[in-house]
């Protein structure tokens, strides 16, 4: 699925175009929103009470702002990885960029202290096999101590309601946010539905892999924070 390189953003020039899908993330919420969406996310996470050199890893980090949410609450030992050129080549920062398969992570064993996921799960093509394999791999490179952090789409009746009202022509032509969401959906249909109906085999796997040290439901997503067995 790609091979792994660091700083993408100098390779800008030979970019491929984004996809309909990252056009629609693009659209869906300015980066500041987005950044600070995810400081309030991580804070009621734990992320307050982690070392300030802990080494952090982003999975599936898009165009960084989640990096950039990190670098906010102090963190600068920091590293992110997804597979596509066109989202790694808009981040600006200090962190490491990596392209590649986040089923096969170029990190030592036990070199990282958390691991961060935000959305990214759901894009996976094959439950349960994907899944194992990303999870095999966060837990070889996560440190004993190590924690894990997963947020996802999650069946809950909000979400459900969003769904039902972004489907709606008109509510997309009065919401560009909502249209962007629907976009997004239309193009990750398959992956996405996929993993709401797993609901059960992706909490297994998820507590076959981390000791369970938070988890919640709410608002149509599913926090996991754990540390790796």
């Amino acid at each position: 699925m790609g091979q792994s390189a660091q700083n993408p953003a100098l390779e800008a020039s030979n970019t491929p175009a984004p996809t309909a899908w990252e056009v629609a993330y693009q659209r869906f919420e300015t980066p500041e929103e987005e950044i600070r969406k995810f400081v309030r996310r991580l804070r009621k996470l734990g992320a307050n009470q982690w070392p300030r050199n802990a080494e952090i890893v982003e999975l599936f980090c898009g165009r960084g702002n989640g990096l950039r949410a990190l670098q906010r609450l102090g963190f600068e030992r920091l590293a992110g990885m997804d597979l596509s050129d066109a989202l790694l080549a808009q981040y600006r920062g200090p962190a490491r960029m990596h392209r590649g398969d986040c089923r096969h992570l170029p990190f030592p064993e036990q070199s990282k202290d958390v691991i961060i996921v935000q959305g990214g799960l759901h894009h996976l093509s094959t439950l349960p096999d994907d899944l194992h394999q990303v999870f095999t791999q966060i837990q070889r490179v996560l440190r004993k101590n190590g924690r894990v952090v997963i947020v996802e789409p999650w069946s809950t009746p909000f979400l459900k309601l969003v769904h039902w009202i972004s489907a709606k022509k008109v509510a997309r032509r009065c919401s560009t946010k909502l249209d962007a969401f629907q976009t997004m959906f239309e193009h990750e249909q398959v992956t996405y539905e996929q993993w709401l109906r797993a609901s059960g085999l992706i909490l297994t796997l998820a507590r076959a892999h981390f000791s369970l040290i938070h988890e919640s439901f709410a608002w149509g997503k599913w926090n996991f924070v754990g540390t790796p067995r």
